[in-house]
This record gives C-alpha cells, structure tokens and sequence, in this order.
C-alpha cells in the first residue's frame, strides 16, 4: 500500500488549474489572488490576497524622513501611514540599495507574528518614495496567537498530506490570511520528497491541525510540443577560454573565495548527477572541461554525461554573471555560497542535477528563500532515440535558472511571490524571456526574428509553445485579452513573454543594439535598457503580480533610471498588445498616455 500510495504522489504531484469562471471580473480576480494545487487526493486552494501597486514618478515624501531615518524606519513609517496601520502592524523585513533604487520589503504583523500573505514593498530614490505595493488585509477574524497544536504534530500532517519529509529547515509561526477573512495562525514546515523533486512550504492550523495552504517552491518547464531555440548541439560547440564575469564572479566559477574545486562545482552552482558528488572533473590540464559530445550516443553515456554537466554548469554562471551585472547582486537575495560581506544570506549557490531521475520531458526549479540552495532539476527526453539531453539545450536551462531570478527579486528574496495563477504565469514568461533575450544577444544586429523554443529535445522545429514568439499578430496574435482563454501556467506565460518581444522590439528600433551589452551595462542601447528595465521592475512589482502590475512596474523602472525617457516606448509597445492605459480585467485597450 505504502509503494502504491507513492507511486499516485509521484503522477500527480502536479498543479492543476480550474478551467472555467463564472464571468470575466471573477475569472481576472481568480488569476490574481489563488492558485489550486493537487497532491495525489487533496486539492489545496491556495489563497493570497489581492496585490496593488502605486507608484509616484518623482517620488513623494515619507512621514519618516529617509534623509534622516533607515531604510527600515522610513519604509515601516511610509507603510503605517499609507495603510492607517499602527507602527506595532508593520515589519521591516529587509531590504537592499540598487544602483538606482533602495528596495524595502514588509511584512503585516499581529502580535509580533507576521502574516505569510500580507506583505509590502517600498522603492524609494534620491530620499523619496517612488512605488509602493502590498497585499495587507483587514482580517474579519484572528486566531489566538499561542499555539494549541505541537509542531511535531504539524510536520505529521504536512509529511503525510504532501507525500514527503520535512527538510528540517527551521519552523516557524506564521498568520495566513484565508479567503474568507480569517487569520489562521500556522506552523509553517519545509515538505520534500527527492524521488519527484516536490518541495512545499506548508502551513498547517496551530488550532486545529488541518493543512492551511501550501507555498510550491518548484516552477516547471512543463514542455509541450510547440516552439524552438537556436542554442543546441545543432549548431555545433565551441572551446571557450574563461568566460567568466570577473566583475559578477571575481573568484571565478570554480572557487568560493576560500575553497577552490576542479570539478563542475564552484561559487554559484555546483552541476552534477545523482548526488552533488558525481561532479566532472577537469579533463586536463588545469579547470579544462572539454568533452566531445557524440550524438549518436544515448546521453548518459560517456563522454556525453560530461558534457551535460559541464554545459549545465556553463550556462548557470552564466545567467548568475549576467543578471549579477544588472542588479541581482548579493544583496538582491542572488544565488551564491559566498557573499563576500556584500549583504544578503549565504550558502546557497543552485544545485543543477542533470538527467534527473525524477521525471522525463521536462524540467524544473524550486527557488527557496534567500539562505536556501535554489534547486535545477534536468530531465531526459524521450522523443528520439537515443533520447535527447535537456541539460544541453541551452534555452532549457536558462528557462529554468530564470524562475530563480524572477522568484527571488519579486517580493524581497521570500520565494513566495509568484504563487497566484497569473503571477505563476508570468514567471513562465519571464523566463522565455530571458531565453529570448539570450539569443538576441548572441545576434551580430539589432534583428528581433521570430523566436521559437526547445526544438532540439523534441527533435521538431516547431518547438514547444503554441506559437513562435513574434511581432507579428499574424503569427502570434496573442494580446492581454487572451487571458480569458487561459488557465494554465505556461499558457498564460506565453502570453507575457509575447508581450514583453514587443517591449523589447521597440526600444531597440527606438534606441539601437549594444554588441556588449552582456559584459557593458551602461550603455543607452534598446537591448541594455531593456534588461535593466527587466530586473528593475522585478524588484518594484508586488508580491503576486498581475500583467497591469507588472506593466506599471516597467514604467517606473524607467522613471527612476531613465527618468522616463522611454515612456512612450514602452506605453506603445504594451498598448500594442491590450495593456493600454485603461486595460482592465482581461479587457485589451490600445490607449495610450498624453503625448504619446
């Protein structure tokens, strides 16, 4: 029985989405606030209340004056204020000072017990307040703040409901706001289960004992059978001499500043199979990893295991330098085993198992708080014969370390804030997104062709999306008011990441293409913009955004390093595609602002 019960977890430990609403508004609200989740049996409907996002072009002042107060004081003071909250309702979080903007994250409290799911984020520059989004709540009722059920007895509940252990992170004490009003105060438990990649954050009932809700730390690449990418063993491998970003990894990639490797394991990843033991090692002289891939071998094989591990590994430090240049440093909750005193928690670096055993046709990330180890899981392909390598498909993996950026910087470094379908969505479109972004970037002009996705898996130039990412609206027609049609996750990212190769379209016809702008993030070009305004916006946002939040959120990006200058750009680029000025529920509008 205890064999049967987890083979059923292992099939369907997946996250399924209701697939009709009554009417538009309800469906638009559904999207923004819940996500249902289903672990073998039991379906969890998990709830985070409604998000919103201000922001204030030149910045407004704060009652606490950031010239004279910290961050905490002055973002704590500005959230009391903002929300009618008493000072004792608002904790600060953490918090960390870009290059352009000081980010502030909070958190609503009751009894110096903070809420899991009311939560605020405060941007401030050159002293003033410059956004402000947050989901604090009104609770119609609280529960008592002591714990009437043991923590042991949660764990319990949590291992036996989700189908794996606690990890033995440390617990914890937490409200959850439910759907009907009520703060339910719960331990909050870390679940995993190694033989399906699953990892839960569960919040069970300190009263009663009943499983709450849960937070997935996995986001999925859930291929279909649809768009491509152009970097894969088709279009040959290179010998690269030290490519990494001294700037972003001034250790290199095989070093952590106090212990050095010769193996696929460093500062920022460590790339292996099966355990973080079975690394590869150099092949030759000093930190040389060259292996000659052999397609006509199946790719556990030598020496085409090595050339997974290794691929994997170059790819990862490769986003880790790019996005590092751009603002997801330490102190933005990056990736990395050693800080070096630059601010945010250490000891975390990605752990990437290729050719995971815990799945096929498929990929995944699980991205924990910052402190916590973010987890690449690359699975094998079974379309061709011998299978292909995920692992070496290089739009794959860069899909999938972009859930770790995207989740970490939404929301202050918690992992939690992408948890609603919409904003789950979105995740999946940020991440094609990068993969887009990547190519582009490789390219020797300003061209934005049509881009399709992990054609080489499945051996089909179609790739896996439903459509090629494009200008077109002949060729991808999908608009904001596609989302009425869209209840999944990776459908719904389709339609972002569509939306955002428009964006990104635009400001380099607008502004031009940088050849340097991987390794030379000061320059005006479209392209340079582009990702600064990417990783920016990621950080205004709000916890669980949704397309308009995320939209005003690039707008403010640009106010605060632009001071706007691409305002009209990006208003056209969105209007374009249904986010005009007046974009509502699901509603496309064209409307663009005066002067535009």
């Amino acid at each position: 029985m205890a064999a049967f019960q987890k083979l059923l977890v292992a099939a369907l430990l997946a996250i399924s989405y209701t697939s009709a609403f009554p009417a538009t508004g309800q469906r638009a609200e559904r999207h923004a606030t819940r996500r249902e989740v289903t672990v073998g049996t039991t379906k969890i409907d998990a709830y985070h209340p409604p998000s919103s996002l201000e922001t204030f072009s030149g910045g407004i002042e704060s009652p606490s004056s950031r010239t004279t107060s910290s961050l905490g004081d002055s973002a704590k003071a500005f959230v009391a204020s903002r929300l009618s909250k008493s000072s004792g309702e608002v904790t600060f979080r953490s918090g960390y000072s870009g290059d352009v903007a000081e980010h502030a994250y909070l958190t609503q409290t009751h009894d110096n017990i903070p809420f899991a799911n009311a939560v605020a984020n405060v941007a401030f520059k050159d002293k003033k307040v410059v956004s402000f989004g947050h989901s604090f709540v009104t609770p119609k009722s609280i529960n008592p703040s002591t714990p009437s059920v043991s923590v042991g007895d949660a764990i319990t509940t949590a291992e036996k409901t989700l189908g794996g252990k606690y990890n033995n992170y440390p617990t914890k004490v937490e409200y959850y706001l439910t759907s009907d009003g009520t703060a339910v105060l719960t331990h909050v438990i870390q679940v995993q289960n190694d033989a399906t990649g699953a990892w839960f954050e569960a919040f069970v009932n300190a009263h009663s004992g009943d499983l709450v809700s849960v937070v997935d730390f996995v986001a999925d690449a859930s291929y279909r059978v649809i768009p491509i990418q152009k970097q894969d063993p088709t279009e040959g491998f290179e010998t690269l001499t030290d490519p990494q970003d001294s700037v972003s990894s001034p250790s290199g990639w095989h070093s952590t500043g106090t212990t050095n490797s010769t193996t696929t394991a460093g500062n920022n990843a460590v790339s292996y199979k099966s355990s973080q033991s079975s690394v590869t090692s150099q092949s030759s002289a000093t930190l040389n990893f060259v292996y000659n891939f052999d397609a006509t071998k199946a790719p556990a094989t030598s020496p085409n295991l090595d050339v997974a591990r290794t691929n994997a590994f170059y790819v990862v430090n490769t986003i880790h330098d790019l996005t590092y240049r751009y603002g997801f440093t330490e102190a933005a909750y990056n990736f990395q085993t050693n800080n070096f005193g630059k601010g945010g928690s250490a000891n975390d670096r990605v752990l990437v198992s290729v050719q995971d055993s815990s799945g096929t046709d498929n990929a995944n990330f699980a991205t924990p708080a910052d402190g916590q180890s973010g987890q690449m899981r690359m699975f094998l392909w079974d379309y061709t014969s011998p299978g292909r390598d995920g692992a070496i498909e290089n739009d794959i993996v860069t899909h999938e370390m972009t859930h770790g950026v995207s989740n970490r910087l939404t929301g202050g470094g918690t992992g939690r804030c992408l948890q609603t379908t919409e904003a789950g969505g979105m995740g999946e479109g940020w991440s094609d997104t990068m993969a887009l972004y990547l190519n582009w970037t490789e390219q020797k002009s300003s061209a934005t062709p049509d881009f399709t996705l992990g054609s080489y898996v499945i051996n089909n130039k179609a790739g896996i999306r439903s459509h090629p990412y494009s200008t077109s609206t002949t060729t991808n027609p999908y608009r904001y008011s596609t989302l009425k049609t869209k209840t999944e996750v990776h459908d719904i990212g389709e339609v972002w990441a569509n939306t955002l190769f428009n964006v990104y379209a635009a400001l380099v016809q607008a502004r031009g293409w940088s050849a340097t702008a991987r390794t030379n993030p000061t320059g005006t070009e479209g392209n340079i913009v582009f990702l600064h305004l990417f990783i920016d916006s990621l950080a205004i946002q709000p916890c669980n955004p949704t397309f308009l939040t995320a939209r005003d959120a690039w707008i403010q990006a640009d106010v605060n390093r632009y001071a706007g200058a691409n305002k009209c750009t990006l208003w056209k680029a969105f209007a374009s595609r249904g986010l005009g000025v007046n974009a509502a529920n699901h509603n496309d509008d064209t409307t663009v602002p005066t002067g535009c």
